[in-house]
């Protein structure tokens, strides 16, 4: 997905914004970079990140930087933040967020406005260069990011930094998270609100659906009022939020134990267990919470070894991202063997990794392994957050079992039947799903459970990739 960190203050804000940053390197795995401006102008740089981390690729720079303004992403797509020069100044640009009508975009621009733009060595034109060149359609800078907000189908969420200060503008329903942190002598700009605690920073507002500030180092100006429509995406709870992080005032580690709590309640006395384990590192909360619940223990059946792999699905080769993933996980055997463990993993989404790790404990001598998807089944594919690099939604586990039952053509009333957990084609394809994974038992968490852990109005939550519901 990606995620960045922005600074304006009246010192220099390199080592800020270097950190900041570098606290958003969950969110993604291709590509780092940094932008500052100061009295030498402009000053980027881009990385690679797939082999070494931010910190170990930017240390350098951090001693030539300088700047009192400064913005830097973590990337999984597009090499970002981008220096433009246009009629409307020079700036720097980082987004986060997913174009679905990226195609029409562009041969609009090629035809009203004449574009060109760099090439991207897979052919593809940088999103975050179509989003500078939408701006610049614009008389301003302000009605450029709001001609952004409105054309874009998907979601956009950025950061524009000029010479004066940065535009931070919030996705039109705010499916990603945009925060504002103050001290005495700064603000900062953040999609993570963990990121900016440890720099002194405290929470100053957060940005609401498709709002636009401008940020300096004296204040924060309301350039757009927030709406009133959001549609927040549900997973940045389940899986892809720092667990110290905070949207819409929802802290992500209590969801995740009142997740894992829920789970347990839904099971009452149906199953046994010896002990409660979460997939590492994002199931670990849930199955906390589980066993608090349950009053079952909670333990550690296999480590994951951290010092030198790789985020699991960072190679683009699928077999590549299966062995790094089965690398990564060690199996403490006096914990596994002859025991009942339950398992609880975010989600499932092809079933691939979670089908090895289950047969590593079974090798190891697990006697059951009883599984826990904390959310529902994934249905559809997302549309608004990259968060899966599956080309299709036939790749999903829930798809390929759904075709073996329905054919190819599935019309849109047997899928809404899949995604109701009172119906008897759900329970026909969990069932089936259990017996692909070899699991003893399987019940993924309800949406209604979800939703009550999250704890938020479940209009402003975007369920869409269970329900297809946007």
């Amino acid at each position: 997905m990606g995620g960045f960190f922005g600074v304006a203050s009246k010192q220099d804000c390199v080592l800020e914004l270097f950190y900041g940053v570098d606290y958003h390197s969950h969110l993604g795995t291709r590509r780092g970079g940094m932008a500052t401006f100061g009295e030498d102008g402009f000053y980027r740089s881009i990385h690679n990140i797939e082999n070494s981390p931010f910190r170990t690729k930017f240390d350098r720079d951090v001693g030539e930087m300088k700047g009192t303004l400064g913005i830097g992403c973590i990337s999984d797509f597009e090499p970002q933040p981008l220096l433009i020069q246009s009629k409307l100044g020079s700036f720097a640009i980082t987004t986060v967020g997913k174009i679905n009508n990226y195609e029409e975009l562009l041969n609009e621009l090629y035809e009203s406005a004449h574009s060109h733009f760099h090439e991207m060595t897979n052919g593809q034109v940088n999103a975050t260069e179509l989003v500078a060149a939408l701006i610049c359609e614009k008389e301003t800078i302000l009605e450029g990011i709001q001609y952004v907000q409105e054309r874009v189908d998907g979601s956009m969420t950025l950061l524009l930094m000029t010479e004066k200060g940065i535009y931070a503008a919030r996705d039109r329903y705010g499916r990603t998270p945009l925060v504002v942190g103050a001290k005495d002598d700064a603000y900062c700009v953040s999609f993570e609100s963990h990121a900016y605690i440890n720099l002194g920073y405290k929470d100053y507002k957060e940005l609401g659906p498709g709002e636009i500030v401008f940020v300096t180092a004296s204040g924060v100006e309301t350039l757009k009022a927030p709406g009133k429509d959001m549609k927040i995406c549900s997973f940045l709870w389940v899986y892809y939020g720092y667990p110290t992080s905070a949207y819409e005032g929802v802290n992500v580690e209590e969801m995740r134990y009142k997740c894992g709590s829920m789970l347990a309640k839904r099971d009452g006395d149906s199953v046994h267990p010896d002990i409660v384990a979460g997939v590492p590192d994002s199931g670990i909360a849930h199955a906390i919470g589980y066993a608090n619940e349950s009053g079952i223990p909670y333990a550690r059946p296999f480590i994951k070894y951290t010092p030198t792999w790789p985020r699991s699905f960072m190679p683009t080769n699928q077999s590549q991202r299966n062995l790094i993933a089965r690398m990564k996980l060690i199996p403490v055997h006096a914990l596994i063997e002859g025991k009942k463990l339950l398992l609880i993993d975010d989600s499932i989404v092809r079933g691939t990794q979670l089908r090895e790790t289950t047969e590593f404990l079974y090798r190891s001598g697990a006697k059951e392994v009883h599984v826990r998807p904390a959310c529902p089944p994934l249905l559809y594919g997302c549309k608004y957050l990259n968060f899966s690099r599956s080309k299709s939604e036939m790749e999903l586990i829930t798809r390929r079992v759904i075709r073996e039952r329905e054919g190819d053509d599935c019309p849109q009333e047997i899928l809404d039947e899949y995604a109701d957990p009172t119906t008897e084609r759900y329970v026909q394809m969990i069932e089936d799903i259990r017996k692909l994974q070899n699991f003893t038992s399987l019940r993924y968490h309800r949406l209604d459970d979800l939703l009550d852990s999250i704890g938020i109005d479940p209009c402003k939550i975007c369920t869409y990739c269970f329900n297809g519901k946007e």
